[in-house]
């Protein structure tokens, strides 16, 4: 795993194609955007629920370009 530290509004990019960005850090809570083409899906861990269900359809995707 690839720990790192961002501030505010820097950014970090994956390939040439995913930019996650830190939009807002408050009470112990950070807000990202994600920028990604449309066919990346993006998943919440917490909806995944068993570890097959990343096989299934998406069950929520966060953003999207």
């Amino acid at each position: 795993m690839l720990v790192l530290s961002r501030k505010i509004g820097e950014k970090i990019y994956i390939n040439e194609n995913i930019c996650i960005t830190v939009v807002d850090i408050d009470r112990g809570k950070i807000r990202l955007g994600i920028d990604a083409p449309r066919d990346v899906p993006i998943f919440r861990q917490e909806l995944l629920g068993e570890a097959g269900a990343a096989a299934k359809a998406p069950v929520a995707v966060l953003a999207a370009k």
